[in-house]
Protein backbone atom coordinates (compact mmCIF):
# COMPACT_ATOMS: atom_id res chain seq x y z
CA UNK A 1 0.00 0.00 0.00
CA UNK A 2 2.06 2.80 -0.85
CA UNK A 3 0.85 5.58 1.81
CA UNK A 4 0.68 9.70 0.65
CA UNK A 5 1.96 11.20 3.41
CA UNK A 6 0.46 14.80 2.70
CA UNK A 7 -1.89 17.43 4.15
CA UNK A 8 -1.08 20.12 7.11
CA UNK A 9 2.55 21.26 6.31
CA UNK A 10 5.08 23.07 8.46
CA UNK A 11 5.56 26.87 7.92
CA UNK A 12 8.71 28.29 9.16
CA UNK A 13 11.41 30.06 8.10
CA UNK A 14 15.45 30.27 8.58
CA UNK A 15 16.90 33.23 10.43
CA UNK A 16 20.37 33.51 9.48
CA UNK A 17 23.35 34.47 11.82
CA UNK A 18 23.45 38.28 11.98
CA UNK A 19 20.23 39.76 10.70
CA UNK A 20 21.09 38.25 7.40
CA UNK A 21 17.86 37.76 4.50
CA UNK A 22 15.59 35.29 5.69
CA UNK A 23 14.93 32.13 3.59
CA UNK A 24 11.60 30.21 3.45
CA UNK A 25 12.57 26.97 3.75
CA UNK A 26 9.76 25.49 4.91
CA UNK A 27 6.82 27.50 3.27
CA UNK A 28 3.29 26.57 3.58
CA UNK A 29 1.84 25.36 0.40
CA UNK A 30 -1.96 24.02 -1.00
CA UNK A 31 -0.56 20.77 -1.82
CA UNK A 32 2.27 19.05 -0.13
CA UNK A 33 4.15 16.62 -1.81
CA UNK A 34 5.15 15.01 1.08
CA UNK A 35 6.31 11.55 1.53
CA UNK A 36 5.28 7.93 0.73
CA UNK A 37 5.25 4.86 2.96
CA UNK A 38 5.02 1.46 1.44
CA UNK A 39 5.88 -1.86 3.07
CA UNK A 40 7.31 -3.12 -0.10
CA UNK A 41 8.84 -0.47 -1.43
CA UNK A 42 10.57 0.40 1.82
CA UNK A 43 11.79 -3.17 2.20
CA UNK A 44 13.53 -3.67 -1.50
CA UNK A 45 15.20 0.15 -0.91
CA UNK A 46 16.90 -1.11 2.41
CA UNK A 47 17.84 -4.96 1.09
CA UNK A 48 19.59 -2.59 -1.71
CA UNK A 49 21.02 0.03 0.96
CA UNK A 50 21.93 -2.41 4.42
CA UNK A 51 25.20 -4.29 2.34
CA UNK A 52 26.64 -0.97 1.75
CA UNK A 53 25.57 1.00 4.88
CA UNK A 54 27.36 -1.84 6.92
CA UNK A 55 30.43 -1.61 4.77
CA UNK A 56 30.79 1.47 5.31
CA UNK A 57 31.19 1.12 9.10
CA UNK A 58 27.33 2.52 9.74
CA UNK A 59 24.86 0.73 11.37
CA UNK A 60 21.80 0.22 9.27
CA UNK A 61 19.25 0.68 11.80
CA UNK A 62 21.13 4.30 12.57
CA UNK A 63 20.13 4.88 9.36
CA UNK A 64 17.03 6.06 8.58
CA UNK A 65 15.77 6.11 4.53
CA UNK A 66 12.54 7.83 3.18
CA UNK A 67 10.67 8.06 -0.10
CA UNK A 68 9.98 11.49 -1.29
CA UNK A 69 7.18 11.90 -3.27
CA UNK A 70 8.61 13.89 -5.89
CA UNK A 71 8.97 13.85 -9.99
CA UNK A 72 12.25 15.43 -9.83
CA UNK A 73 15.40 13.75 -9.94
CA UNK A 74 16.99 14.17 -6.61
CA UNK A 75 18.39 12.96 -3.03
CA UNK A 76 20.11 14.11 -0.52
CA UNK A 77 21.04 13.23 3.30
CA UNK A 78 20.72 15.34 6.14
CA UNK A 79 22.37 15.39 9.73
CA UNK A 80 21.31 12.45 12.15
CA UNK A 81 22.18 9.71 9.32
CA UNK A 82 18.72 10.45 6.99
CA UNK A 83 18.99 9.59 3.55
CA UNK A 84 15.98 11.31 1.55
CA UNK A 85 15.36 9.78 -1.55
CA UNK A 86 12.91 11.19 -4.46
CA UNK A 87 10.30 9.16 -6.38
CA UNK A 88 11.93 10.63 -9.76
CA UNK A 89 15.38 9.40 -8.55
CA UNK A 90 13.97 5.59 -8.77
CA UNK A 91 11.69 6.14 -11.68
CA UNK A 92 14.69 7.36 -13.90
CA UNK A 93 17.76 4.71 -12.65
CA UNK A 94 17.27 2.22 -15.52
CA UNK A 95 19.05 -0.67 -13.10
CA UNK A 96 18.96 -1.77 -9.33
CA UNK A 97 22.96 -0.85 -9.95
CA UNK A 98 22.51 2.78 -10.62
CA UNK A 99 20.08 3.13 -7.71
CA UNK A 100 22.46 1.38 -5.24
CA UNK A 101 25.20 3.70 -6.73
CA UNK A 102 23.90 6.67 -5.64
CA UNK A 103 22.63 5.39 -2.47
CA UNK A 104 26.66 4.15 -1.72
CA UNK A 105 27.56 8.10 -3.54
CA UNK A 106 24.38 9.32 -0.17
CA UNK A 107 26.00 7.05 2.27
CA UNK A 108 29.67 8.34 0.99
CA UNK A 109 28.44 11.62 2.44
CA UNK A 110 27.40 10.12 6.15
CA UNK A 111 30.53 8.20 6.01
CA UNK A 112 32.52 11.19 5.03
CA UNK A 113 31.19 13.59 7.27
CA UNK A 114 31.38 15.94 4.69
CA UNK A 115 27.69 17.60 6.16
CA UNK A 116 29.75 18.66 9.14
CA UNK A 117 32.82 19.59 7.59
CA UNK A 118 31.21 21.83 5.05
CA UNK A 119 31.88 25.61 5.85
CA UNK A 120 30.57 27.96 7.92
CA UNK A 121 28.47 29.77 6.25
CA UNK A 122 26.67 26.43 4.59
CA UNK A 123 26.28 24.80 8.48
CA UNK A 124 24.79 27.67 9.63
CA UNK A 125 22.62 27.41 7.50
CA UNK A 126 21.99 23.74 6.98
CA UNK A 127 21.44 23.39 10.88
CA UNK A 128 18.89 26.74 10.75
CA UNK A 129 16.78 24.70 8.30
CA UNK A 130 17.03 21.52 10.27
CA UNK A 131 15.83 23.63 13.03
CA UNK A 132 13.27 25.17 11.30
CA UNK A 133 12.12 21.75 9.83
CA UNK A 134 12.28 20.22 13.70
CA UNK A 135 8.43 19.63 13.69
CA UNK A 136 8.35 18.17 10.19
CA UNK A 137 10.89 15.70 11.02
CA UNK A 138 9.51 14.77 13.63
CA UNK A 139 6.36 13.71 11.93
CA UNK A 140 8.27 12.23 8.90
CA UNK A 141 6.53 8.82 9.83
CA UNK A 142 3.16 9.99 10.54
CA UNK A 143 1.08 8.06 7.38
CA UNK A 144 -1.97 10.25 8.42
CA UNK A 145 -3.32 8.80 4.93
CA UNK A 146 -7.08 9.95 5.29
CA UNK A 147 -7.13 11.88 8.87
CA UNK A 148 -4.06 14.29 7.41
CA UNK A 149 -0.55 14.64 8.67
CA UNK A 150 2.14 17.28 9.33
CA UNK A 151 5.19 16.52 7.41
CA UNK A 152 8.12 17.97 6.34
CA UNK A 153 6.72 19.95 3.72
CA UNK A 154 7.95 21.50 0.01
CA UNK A 155 10.51 18.56 -0.83
CA UNK A 156 12.08 21.10 -4.04
CA UNK A 157 12.77 23.78 -0.97
CA UNK A 158 15.84 21.25 0.06
CA UNK A 159 17.55 20.75 -3.49
CA UNK A 160 16.82 24.79 -4.50
CA UNK A 161 18.85 26.09 -1.95
CA UNK A 162 22.36 26.84 -3.00
CA UNK A 163 23.85 27.15 0.45
CA UNK A 164 23.19 23.13 0.93
CA UNK A 165 25.11 22.59 -2.01
CA UNK A 166 28.05 20.60 -1.52
CA UNK A 167 31.55 21.19 -2.97
CA UNK A 168 33.17 19.46 -5.87
CA UNK A 169 35.78 17.96 -3.42
CA UNK A 170 33.30 16.40 -1.18
CA UNK A 171 31.42 14.99 -4.33
CA UNK A 172 34.29 13.21 -5.71
CA UNK A 173 35.40 11.52 -2.15
CA UNK A 174 31.73 10.60 -1.87
CA UNK A 175 31.85 8.83 -5.37
CA UNK A 176 35.37 6.97 -3.99
CA UNK A 177 33.33 5.91 -0.80
CA UNK A 178 30.65 4.85 -3.46
CA UNK A 179 33.07 2.82 -5.79
CA UNK A 180 34.53 1.01 -2.12
CA UNK A 181 31.08 0.00 -0.62
CA UNK A 182 30.34 -1.36 -3.57
CA UNK A 183 33.01 -3.28 -4.41
CA UNK A 184 32.97 -4.39 -0.81
CA UNK A 185 29.73 -5.91 -1.50
CA UNK A 186 30.37 -7.88 -4.62
CA UNK A 187 28.75 -4.75 -7.09
CA UNK A 188 30.01 -2.88 -10.32
CA UNK A 189 30.50 1.22 -9.96
CA UNK A 190 29.35 1.03 -13.23
CA UNK A 191 25.75 1.44 -12.40
CA UNK A 192 27.03 5.01 -10.99
CA UNK A 193 29.15 6.44 -13.70
CA UNK A 194 26.24 4.89 -16.17
CA UNK A 195 23.67 6.90 -13.86
CA UNK A 196 26.49 10.12 -14.23
CA UNK A 197 26.40 9.57 -17.84
CA UNK A 198 22.76 9.67 -18.53
CA UNK A 199 22.32 13.08 -17.47
CA UNK A 200 26.21 14.95 -18.42
CA UNK A 201 24.20 17.41 -20.48
CA UNK A 202 23.34 18.79 -17.27
CA UNK A 203 27.13 20.13 -17.03
CA UNK A 204 25.93 22.62 -19.42
CA UNK A 205 22.89 23.65 -18.45
CA UNK A 206 22.11 27.17 -17.08
CA UNK A 207 21.65 26.27 -13.15
CA UNK A 208 18.15 27.27 -13.07
CA UNK A 209 17.73 24.59 -15.61
CA UNK A 210 19.24 21.73 -14.03
CA UNK A 211 17.69 18.91 -12.71
CA UNK A 212 17.71 19.35 -8.22
CA UNK A 213 20.27 16.48 -7.85
CA UNK A 214 23.03 18.22 -10.16
CA UNK A 215 22.29 21.25 -8.42
CA UNK A 216 23.57 20.32 -4.95
CA UNK A 217 26.10 17.62 -6.79
CA UNK A 218 27.75 19.25 -9.07
CA UNK A 219 28.73 17.10 -11.98
CA UNK A 220 31.79 17.06 -13.69
CA UNK A 221 33.86 15.06 -16.31
CA UNK A 222 36.60 15.06 -14.32
CA UNK A 223 34.80 12.66 -11.33
CA UNK A 224 33.17 10.90 -14.09
CA UNK A 225 36.91 9.70 -15.47
CA UNK A 226 37.89 9.17 -11.69
CA UNK A 227 35.23 6.76 -10.79
CA UNK A 228 35.86 5.36 -14.35
CA UNK A 229 39.34 4.38 -13.32
CA UNK A 230 38.61 2.81 -9.85
CA UNK A 231 35.90 0.77 -11.58
CA UNK A 232 38.08 -0.76 -14.35
CA UNK A 233 40.35 -1.62 -11.69
CA UNK A 234 37.74 -3.33 -9.78
CA UNK A 235 37.68 -7.41 -9.68
CA UNK A 236 33.49 -6.95 -10.41
CA UNK A 237 33.52 -4.60 -12.91
CA UNK A 238 31.16 -6.68 -15.13
CA UNK A 239 28.84 -7.75 -12.33
CA UNK A 240 25.25 -7.52 -13.36
CA UNK A 241 22.21 -7.23 -11.22
CA UNK A 242 21.04 -10.66 -10.66
CA UNK A 243 17.14 -11.64 -11.59
CA UNK A 244 15.75 -11.15 -8.61
CA UNK A 245 16.73 -7.67 -8.10
CA UNK A 246 16.01 -6.42 -11.62
CA UNK A 247 12.44 -7.59 -11.01
CA UNK A 248 12.36 -6.21 -7.63
CA UNK A 249 13.24 -2.84 -9.54
CA UNK A 250 11.03 -3.23 -11.91
CA UNK A 251 7.87 -3.84 -9.46
CA UNK A 252 9.08 -0.89 -7.49
CA UNK A 253 8.94 1.55 -9.95
CA UNK A 254 5.17 -0.48 -11.59
CA UNK A 255 4.41 0.41 -8.28
CA UNK A 256 5.38 4.22 -8.05
CA UNK A 257 3.95 4.66 -11.54
CA UNK A 258 0.53 3.38 -10.79
CA UNK A 259 0.42 5.70 -7.54
CA UNK A 260 1.98 8.95 -8.79
CA UNK A 261 1.12 8.96 -12.73
CA UNK A 262 -2.49 9.64 -14.11
CA UNK A 263 -3.82 6.14 -15.07
CA UNK A 264 -4.26 7.05 -18.48
CA UNK A 265 -0.11 7.77 -18.84
CA UNK A 266 0.19 4.07 -16.82
CA UNK A 267 -2.00 2.57 -19.71
CA UNK A 268 0.33 3.82 -22.38
CA UNK A 269 2.79 2.88 -20.48
CA UNK A 270 1.95 -0.48 -19.95
CA UNK A 271 -0.68 -1.81 -22.81
CA UNK A 272 -2.98 -4.28 -22.32
CA UNK A 273 -0.95 -6.60 -24.03
CA UNK A 274 1.58 -6.54 -22.07
CA UNK A 275 1.36 -9.29 -19.46
CA UNK A 276 4.27 -8.87 -17.74
CA UNK A 277 3.74 -8.69 -13.88
CA UNK A 278 5.49 -5.10 -13.81
CA UNK A 279 2.64 -4.19 -16.20
CA UNK A 280 -0.38 -6.15 -14.75
CA UNK A 281 1.08 -4.31 -11.15
CA UNK A 282 0.98 -1.14 -12.58
CA UNK A 283 -2.32 -1.39 -14.22
CA UNK A 284 -4.27 -2.72 -11.56
CA UNK A 285 -3.57 0.88 -9.20
CA UNK A 286 -3.78 2.72 -12.60
CA UNK A 287 -7.51 1.05 -12.70
CA UNK A 288 -8.04 1.24 -9.18
CA UNK A 289 -7.09 4.92 -9.00
CA UNK A 290 -9.58 5.24 -12.28
CA UNK A 291 -12.41 4.20 -9.96
CA UNK A 292 -12.38 1.12 -12.36
CA UNK A 293 -12.56 -1.59 -9.74
CA UNK A 294 -13.66 -4.53 -11.78
CA UNK A 295 -10.42 -3.83 -13.48
CA UNK A 296 -8.18 -3.51 -11.01
CA UNK A 297 -9.62 -6.97 -9.01
CA UNK A 298 -9.10 -8.78 -11.89
CA UNK A 299 -5.74 -7.83 -12.51
CA UNK A 300 -4.51 -7.87 -9.14
CA UNK A 301 -6.40 -11.62 -9.06
CA UNK A 302 -3.97 -12.73 -11.86
CA UNK A 303 -0.71 -11.56 -10.13
CA UNK A 304 -1.82 -13.66 -6.57
CA UNK A 305 -3.10 -16.80 -9.04
CA UNK A 306 1.10 -16.05 -10.05
CA UNK A 307 2.26 -15.27 -6.27
CA UNK A 308 -0.67 -16.48 -3.32
CA UNK A 309 1.82 -16.39 -1.45
CA UNK A 310 3.25 -12.80 -1.92
CA UNK A 311 1.90 -10.37 0.83
CA UNK A 312 2.07 -7.01 -1.55
CA UNK A 313 -0.13 -8.71 -4.01
CA UNK A 314 -2.76 -9.36 -1.39
CA UNK A 315 -2.08 -5.89 0.50
CA UNK A 316 -3.04 -4.26 -2.49
CA UNK A 317 -6.08 -6.23 -2.98
CA UNK A 318 -7.61 -5.53 0.18
CA UNK A 319 -6.48 -1.91 -0.58
CA UNK A 320 -8.57 -1.51 -3.35
CA UNK A 321 -11.26 -3.09 -1.86
CA UNK A 322 -11.38 -0.72 1.62
CA UNK A 323 -10.89 2.08 -0.54
CA UNK A 324 -13.53 1.31 -2.80
CA UNK A 325 -16.10 1.00 0.21
CA UNK A 326 -16.08 -3.00 0.20
CA UNK A 327 -14.64 -3.24 3.92
CA UNK A 328 -15.93 -6.25 4.94
CA UNK A 329 -14.57 -7.96 1.67
CA UNK A 330 -10.89 -6.20 2.57
CA UNK A 331 -10.40 -8.17 5.38
CA UNK A 332 -9.81 -11.77 4.36
CA UNK A 333 -7.18 -10.37 1.91
CA UNK A 334 -5.48 -7.86 4.77
CA UNK A 335 -5.48 -11.07 7.12
CA UNK A 336 -3.73 -13.16 4.71
CA UNK A 337 -1.06 -10.30 3.76
CA UNK A 338 -0.18 -10.12 7.62
CA UNK A 339 -0.16 -13.48 7.94
CA UNK A 340 2.25 -14.11 4.71
CA UNK A 341 4.51 -10.92 6.63
CA UNK A 342 3.61 -10.87 10.06
CA UNK A 343 6.24 -8.27 11.40
CA UNK A 344 5.01 -6.05 8.68
CA UNK A 345 3.93 -2.50 10.79
CA UNK A 346 1.94 -0.94 8.21
CA UNK A 347 0.00 -4.15 7.36
CA UNK A 348 -1.00 -4.21 10.83
CA UNK A 349 -2.23 -1.10 11.23
CA UNK A 350 -4.11 -1.70 7.35
CA UNK A 351 -5.92 -4.66 9.11
CA UNK A 352 -6.42 -2.78 12.45
CA UNK A 353 -8.45 -0.38 10.34
CA UNK A 354 -10.10 -2.93 8.74
CA UNK A 355 -11.01 -4.31 11.93
CA UNK A 356 -12.15 -1.37 13.56
CA UNK A 357 -14.54 -0.72 10.57
CA UNK A 358 -16.72 -3.51 11.90
CA UNK A 359 -17.41 -1.91 14.92
CA UNK A 360 -17.76 -5.45 16.78
CA UNK A 361 -16.44 -5.80 20.59
CA UNK A 362 -14.06 -8.89 19.63
CA UNK A 363 -11.95 -7.28 16.69
CA UNK A 364 -11.80 -4.10 17.88
CA UNK A 365 -10.19 -5.42 20.90
CA UNK A 366 -7.86 -7.36 18.22
CA UNK A 367 -7.05 -3.59 16.40
CA UNK A 368 -6.09 -2.46 19.53
CA UNK A 369 -3.47 -5.57 20.13
CA UNK A 370 -2.36 -5.04 16.83
CA UNK A 371 -2.05 -1.57 17.54
CA UNK A 372 -0.06 -1.69 19.92
CA UNK A 373 2.39 -3.92 18.59
CA UNK A 374 2.84 -1.53 15.05
CA UNK A 375 3.60 1.50 17.73
CA UNK A 376 6.17 -0.72 19.47
CA UNK A 377 7.62 -1.06 16.05
CA UNK A 378 7.46 2.96 15.15
CA UNK A 379 6.03 4.97 18.05
CA UNK A 380 5.92 8.02 16.39
CA UNK A 381 3.69 6.80 13.87
CA UNK A 382 0.59 9.36 14.38
CA UNK A 383 -1.82 7.27 12.19
CA UNK A 384 -1.34 4.14 14.26
CA UNK A 385 -1.85 6.75 17.70
CA UNK A 386 -5.10 8.19 15.79
CA UNK A 387 -6.84 4.72 14.63
CA UNK A 388 -5.79 4.05 18.32
CA UNK A 389 -7.75 6.81 20.07
CA UNK A 390 -10.72 5.80 18.08
CA UNK A 391 -10.53 2.03 19.09
CA UNK A 392 -10.51 3.22 22.56
CA UNK A 393 -13.70 5.53 22.27
CA UNK A 394 -15.00 2.71 20.89
CA UNK A 395 -14.49 0.78 24.29
CA UNK A 396 -16.02 3.93 25.98
CA UNK A 397 -12.37 4.19 27.61
CA UNK A 398 -12.31 8.23 27.10
CA UNK A 399 -8.74 8.42 29.47
CA UNK A 400 -6.69 6.06 27.24
CA UNK A 401 -8.88 7.56 23.94
CA UNK A 402 -7.51 11.12 25.00
CA UNK A 403 -3.67 9.59 25.50
CA UNK A 404 -3.73 8.12 22.35
CA UNK A 405 -4.61 11.31 20.93
CA UNK A 406 -1.99 13.24 22.99
CA UNK A 407 0.54 10.86 21.52
CA UNK A 408 -0.45 11.40 18.11
CA UNK A 409 0.11 15.05 18.92
CA UNK A 410 3.37 14.88 19.92
CA UNK A 411 4.19 12.68 17.05
CA UNK A 412 3.04 15.20 14.54
CA UNK A 413 4.82 18.27 16.46
CA UNK A 414 1.82 19.61 17.45
CA UNK A 415 3.04 20.33 21.15
CA UNK A 416 0.63 22.45 22.38
CA UNK A 417 -2.22 20.10 21.38
CA UNK A 418 -0.05 17.11 22.93
CA UNK A 419 0.20 18.89 25.89
CA UNK A 420 -3.72 19.55 26.65
CA UNK A 421 -4.55 16.18 25.37
CA UNK A 422 -1.90 14.57 27.77
CA UNK A 423 -3.32 16.81 30.81
CA UNK A 424 -7.29 15.53 30.18
CA UNK A 425 -5.74 11.89 30.43
CA UNK A 426 -3.97 12.58 33.34
CA UNK A 427 -6.79 13.64 35.46
CA UNK A 428 -8.94 10.64 34.36
CA UNK A 429 -5.78 7.83 34.24
CA UNK A 430 -4.83 5.54 37.31
CA UNK A 431 -1.46 7.14 38.48
CA UNK A 432 0.29 3.73 38.72
CA UNK A 433 0.13 2.86 35.11
CA UNK A 434 2.73 3.54 32.10
CA UNK A 435 -0.01 5.52 30.24
CA UNK A 436 -0.13 8.20 32.65
CA UNK A 437 3.57 8.22 33.36
CA UNK A 438 3.85 8.40 29.35
CA UNK A 439 1.16 12.07 29.88
CA UNK A 440 3.55 13.35 32.15
CA UNK A 441 6.80 12.84 30.03
CA UNK A 442 4.75 14.33 27.01
CA UNK A 443 3.66 17.74 29.18
CA UNK A 444 7.01 18.07 30.86
CA UNK A 445 8.80 18.18 27.05
CA UNK A 446 5.86 20.05 25.35
CA UNK A 447 6.13 22.46 27.56
CA UNK A 448 10.26 22.61 27.98
CA UNK A 449 10.11 22.87 24.29
CA UNK A 450 7.35 25.79 23.71
CA UNK A 451 9.22 27.39 26.48
CA UNK A 452 12.24 26.98 24.15
CA UNK A 453 10.81 28.37 21.06
CA UNK A 454 9.30 31.55 22.69
CA UNK A 455 12.75 32.29 23.93
CA UNK A 456 14.35 31.27 20.24
CA UNK A 457 11.67 33.76 18.43
CA UNK A 458 12.23 36.93 21.21
CA UNK A 459 15.60 36.54 20.24
CA UNK A 460 14.90 36.60 16.61
CA UNK A 461 12.37 39.69 17.00
CA UNK A 462 13.36 42.28 14.36
CA UNK A 463 13.91 45.72 15.62
CA UNK A 464 11.06 48.01 14.84
CA UNK A 465 10.55 51.57 15.83
CA UNK A 466 14.01 52.57 15.52
CA UNK A 467 15.00 55.47 13.13
CA UNK A 468 18.26 57.16 12.57
CA UNK A 469 18.50 60.49 12.48
CA UNK A 470 21.27 62.80 12.34
CA UNK A 471 21.70 66.47 13.49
Amino acid sequence: MVMNVSRAIVTSCLRLIGGMAVFAMLAAQAQAQGLLRDTEIEETLRDFSDPLLRVGGLNPQSVDIYLVNDPELNAFVTRGQNIFLHSGLIMRAKTPNELKGVIAHEAGHIVGGHIVRSDYGNRSAYGAMLLAAGVGLAAILAGEGGAGAAILGGAQQFGAVEALAYSRVNESAADQYAVTFLDQTGQSGQGLIDFFNNFRAQEVLSYARRYEYFRSHPLSADRIDKMRERVAESDYVDAVDPPEDLHRHEMMKAKLSGFLDAPQLVFNRFPSDDVSQPARYARSVAFFRAADMRNAIREIDTLIADEPKNPYFHELKAQILYESGQREAALPSAERALELKPDAMLLKVALAQSLLETRDDDQVERAVSLLKSALTQEPRYSYGWYLLSLAYAHQDDDALAKYASAERFYALGDLESARSFAGRAQQDLPRDIPQWRRASDIIVVAETQMDKRRRNQRRTRPLTNMSITSD
